[in-house]
């Protein structure tokens, strides 16, 4: 599957588009990155995908492939001859999918309410959050990822929300590594790990930038 044309439409503090990329490196699949400005959507953008109009795009040879949990799918199956991160077991792989889809109902939601609520709402976020960190710490157990041995989908999955975990820290004044020791662990394995590491972006650069967004939404 060399030689294919592959773009990749993004916007660099987002944890989905980041999932891509991540999947991408591990492949080892050369491709185009546009950063996309989400206030002035691009017309390629709105062409890839006229239902949401949203980033991650995947545009494969002219294809697009929409929402970052299907990109990832779709680029272990193409790029299948290295790095596997679904298991080849169908159980295996069903559980995979479980999880990814837990940390995109759970984690993102309650990750985002942190920073956007305040008082008792916050308070309420922030332990959900906590909770739910903690299911995840019991599924990882005493693996060093996920999946075993080897990182795969659900560690892809959930590693690019390291990159906002300052932000929800200094939002809602708590420590993740107090509460929850074990994924900090995880994640900075993961962070030793060259497809993470270069498309993690700095956590204070995200809290700048989830900074300057409030202030433009007149938001505190």
């Amino acid at each position: 599957m060399a030689n294919n044309e592959v773009i990749l439409l993004g916007f660099w503090p987002s944890s989905f588009g980041m999932r891509v990329r991540i999947a991408l490196a591990e492949k080892g699949v050369e491709y185009e990155y546009k950063d996309e400005d989400l206030r002035n959507k691009s017309d390629l953008l709105l062409k890839m995908n006229p239902i949401h109009k949203k980033i991650p795009v995947l545009v494969h040879n002219n294809k697009p492939v929409c929402e970052s949990s299907i990109i990832v799918q779709y680029i272990d199956e193409v790029w299948s001859d290295k790095n596997p991160l679904l298991p080849s077991d169908p159980y295996q792989r069903a559980q995979a999918r479980f999880w990814a889809d837990f940390i995109d109902k759970k984690i993102y939601d309650g990750a985002k309410k942190i920073w956007t609520s305040k008082g008792e709402d916050q308070e309420v976020a922030k332990k959900e959050s906590i909770e739910h960190l903690k299911v995840l710490e019991e599924q990882l157990g005493d693996k060093p990822y996920f999946g075993g041995d080897t990182f795969g989908y659900v560690d892809v999955s959930l590693i690019p929300y390291y990159s906002w975990f300052y932000l929800l820290e200094t939002e809602g004044n708590f420590k993740i590594e107090e509460s929850n020791p074990k994924i900090i662990e995880w994640a900075k394995r993961c962070m030793q790990r060259e497809s993470v590491a270069k498309t993690l972006p700095d956590q204070k650069k995200v809290y700048e930038f989830v900074q300057e967004y409030k202030k433009k939404l007149g938001v505190e």
